[in-house]
């Protein structure tokens, strides 16, 4: 079994559907006007938090596991991971910490993919880049205050939807492939 594959896939797949969740859960909540860590304070706090955590632990653990893959790689998502770990140990409530941790995971997230098209070149390896990509330009727009008239939450999704997107489509090819560093 590909260790590294299963990692990455759990872990962007268990978080999106726990961010689903406390969306659900959460009193009036807006995907256009709600951030998405307003899911990490109040009632569904618990939800988020956790599996914002436990996103960026495994993503920490799947770099380690696919280091021969690429050394930039793995680094860039131990970064992205750091950042993740971060979002849910400091929530929006605690000001510069979640802010950087938040941009930390945003922008190594949407980076990413570009390592992964110079080490695979396929096709899936430039809709990947195309994500990253969108991810990046979204940054920049949510960063600068446009946000295309769909809102702070709507333009926020548009930096995360898209590296969750490559990120479980690149744990699926991942697995796919021979085992990494033997695992």
């Amino acid at each position: 079994m590909n260790i590294a594959g299963v990692l990455f896939f759990v872990s962007i797949a268990q978080f999106f559907l726990m961010m689903l969740l406390a969306e659900t859960l959460y009193p009036n909540y807006s995907v256009s006007h709600n951030y998405i860590s307003d899911l990490g304070v109040g009632g569904t706090a618990y939800i988020f938090n956790i599996s914002i955590v436990v996103m960026g632990a495994l993503l920490i653990v799947a770099a380690y596991f696919s280091r021969s893959f690429s050394r930039a790689f793995s680094v860039i998502i131990v970064l992205a991971g750091i950042g993740a770990m971060g979002v849910g140990i400091f929530p929006e409530t605690t000001g510069s910490l979640h802010l950087y941790s938040s941009l930390l995971v945003f922008l190594m997230a949407s980076i990413a993919p570009y390592i992964i098209i110079y080490k695979i070149r396929n096709g899936l390896s430039v809709a990947w880049a195309v994500l990253g990509t969108i991810g990046l330009i979204s940054l920049i727009l949510y960063a600068t205050g446009h946000y295309a008239g769909i809102g702070v939450g709507g333009m926020e999704r548009f930096i995360v939807y898209p590296d969750l997107l490559w990120g479980m489509g690149f744990g699926g090819w991942f697995l796919g492939k021979k085992s990494v560093n033997g695992q």
